[in-house]
């Protein structure tokens, strides 16, 4: 049995086919490019502090080709063309590639699943640099205009940053809607900066030809290759092109990237390589490239972009959380929904201060963008690594490419991401080191409750009754109803829960109306109503209740519950008691299950998780939990 609503557009589709209009390619400028669009911030800093300070024309030629030249692979063909192609039912990211790549067959492809889960996890550690490293970028700029307010740069800094997370949970919703015209005056403003730096010197257009990539790359030797890695954080953001397809739709995303984004920053930073050409002075050379009288004002502006920029990557934190969740690989945390029309508007207040506490910390300790920008960029490069490995996958299996032809296309871009790859590594001592760390600490989280569910799982399967025989006792009589509406929730697929048979063996009763329930979430974004619910009867006044939910849509199972009262269950809502269990897990045999250090951290994740009552939006004086000793 399941329900047969009326016709609903899809959100996929919708999202897919979603017109480039004035309000969605705002929405696409303040969503999708603040991390792209402020990077011209530091980018030229840091390619000089590779350079060694030595700046001269065939250093800047060749920098400035590699950064066009990067900008128009990884994010013109790789992102817009290839990778966005790639939707899971019209949602994008690194775990919805993961689960489209996969399909069904998780167990089956582990080493996919393992680059989906590391790239997942190294978005968390790209997540507590890039609110540090814009926003120190953008206070800097005082220091052209005047070096007394230096020593305040870092503490000016470290109050934005604060004042930032503080808001979250508050919601955006009220102020989202200016992202997009501070972006679009941004992007204005730095293409009109790059055309004056481009006038005093055009010969910087030349750049547009790769040889001179090539030639810089080919006798720079050690120190191109260092440079490489400060032209990577040119294209660092361009994972939120995909990861934001389905709030925005893909045509926005591509229009205002081949319109507003990209020509801005082309400019921009060929402007700034020409004032560099013939003011090589100490400085950042974004902010020299205003008259005096503009400083302040642009400084400004780019604390704004840069605020921007951040609320995009801590949103994204959000997000990727929820969807890692309901996919199976992270503890249930306490999430708050901040906007009643916007289902991506949410708040998880535990990311949100872990966040802020390490991103205040990397602030303070660096304590300067061109510091900062060592640790960046490593987290990102391998992300992309990872992604353009499982689109691979994607081409041969869903879009049924030959095997030379994918292997072309995708050896392309991973030419690319190898090289950028391979630079960053050079900055693993300069602070590289911490976004891989956090990174791996997340990866290591995300498997071991996945693996200790599944171990729990096994272990509850071989401790109660077996469910025939719990069937066969029901059905003769052998075990007394008594009045009332029980709903048990269960973590399996079958009718008896080991819960309920852990009930009736300490009550020795079983209600007259009986639910077992059952929520999966399933490796799409969303799930249609038609296949929301499945609904068995199993025995007189027993029944069987799945509720399907996408990983990202918010469960609600009251609402659930009383979809299947319409359709035939007789579930008493006022009166109905939730069962749950309040499991405490211990070690068992040595390796039986998990490796012995990996226990102690899964109880502690599996004890501080939130509970069910929370996670399902349950009502609190309703809900019981049963408790039980699970050794794995």
């Amino acid at each position: 049995m399941s329900i047969t609503p009326a016709a609903t557009e899809s959100h996929a589709a919708s999202s897919l086919i979603r017109r480039t209009t004035p309000a969605t390619a705002l929405a696409a400028l303040g969503i999708v490019y603040g991390d792209l669009g402020t990077s011209p911030l530091y980018t030229l800093q840091a390619i000089i502090q590779a350079a060694g300070g030595q700046f001269v024309p065939a250093v800047a030629l060749g920098a400035l080709s590699l950064i066009f030249w990067a900008l128009i692979i990884t994010i013109s063909v790789k992102y817009c063309l290839f990778v966005m192609r790639a939707d899971n039912h019209g949602e994008g990211g690194i775990l919805a590639l993961m689960a489209l790549a996969c399909g069904r067959g998780f167990d089956r492809r582990r080493a996919l699943v393992i680059m989906g889960l590391f790239g997942a996890a190294l978005i968390y550690g790209d997540g507590i640099i890039t609110p540090a490293i814009s926003v120190l970028s953008a206070i800097e700029g005082v220091n052209v205009a005047t070096p007394a307010l230096q020593p305040y740069v870092m503490p000016i800094a470290v109050a934005i940053l604060l004042c930032l997370f503080a808001v979250q949970g508050r919601g955006t919703a009220r102020i989202a809607h200016v992202f997009g015209p501070v972006m679009l005056c941004w992007f204005i403003v730095i293409a009109a900066l790059g055309i004056g730096g481009i006038l005093r010197h055009p010969d910087v257009l030349a750049a547009v030809d790769p040889r001179y990539a090539v030639s810089f790359l080919a006798q720079g030797g050690w120190g191109g290759f260092a440079v490489l890695g400060g032209v990577f954080l040119a294209v660092t953001g361009g994972e939120a092109l995909y990861a934001d397809m389905g709030h925005i739709g893909r045509n926005p995303i591509r229009t205002t990237w081949y319109a507003v984004v990209l020509p801005a920053l082309l400019l921009n930073y060929a402007g700034q390589t020409a004032l560099l050409l013939d003011q090589p002075a100490d400085g950042s050379p974004f902010f020299r490239l205003a008259p005096g009288w503009a400083v302040f004002p642009l400084v400004l502006l780019a604390t704004v972009a840069t605020i921007v920029a951040s609320q995009a990557i801590i949103t994204g934190s959000f997000s990727l959380t929820r969807q890692a969740m309901q996919l199976g690989w992270f503890p249930g945390l306490r999430i708050r929904q901040t906007s009643a029309e916007e289902y991506g508007q949410i708040y998880v207040p535990l990311v949100n201060w872990a966040m802020m506490l390490l991103t205040i910390a990397l602030t303070v300790s660096f304590g300067s963008s061109d510091r900062l920008a060592g640790a960046y960029g490593t987290a990102v490069s391998t992300t992309m690594l990872l992604t353009t490995a499982l689109l691979y996958n994607v081409m041969r299996e869903r879009w049924g490419w030959s095997p030379p032809t994918a292997l072309f296309v995708s050896g392309v871009f991973l030419l690319v991401d190898i090289g950028f790859f391979a630079a960053n590594l050079l900055k693993i001592a300069d602070g590289g080191w911490i976004p891989l760390t956090f990174g791996g600490l997340v990866f290591v989280v995300m498997t071991t409750w996945h693996f200790g569910v599944a171990a729990i799982q096994r272990t509850l399967a071989t401790m109660t009754e077996s469910p025939a025989q719990f069937l066969e006792r029901l059905q003769t009589k052998r075990i007394a109803r008594v009045p009332g509406t029980a709903i048990f929730l269960t973590r399996i697929t079958e009718a008896i829960a080991p819960l309920m048979i852990l009930h009736v063996s300490q009550i020795g009763v079983l209600p007259e109306t009986v639910i077992a329930l059952t929520v999966r979430f399933a490796d799409i974004p969303r799930v249609s109503l038609a296949d929301r619910l499945e609904l068995v009867p199993i025995f007189e006044g027993f029944w069987h209740l799945t509720v399907r939910y996408g990983f990202v849509e918010i469960p609600d199972l009251p609402s659930a519950l009383r979809t299947a009262k319409d359709l035939g269950c007789p579930v008493d809502l006022e009166a109905a008691v939730y069962f749950g269990a309040l499991d405490e897990v211990v070690r068992g045999a040595p390796g039986r299950w998990l490796l012995r250090w990996r226990v102690p951290l899964f109880a502690f994740l599996f004890r501080n998780s939130v509970r069910a009552v929370d996670l399902f939006n349950l009502p609190p004086a309703n809900f019981l939990e049963i408790g039980r000793r699970i050794e794995i």
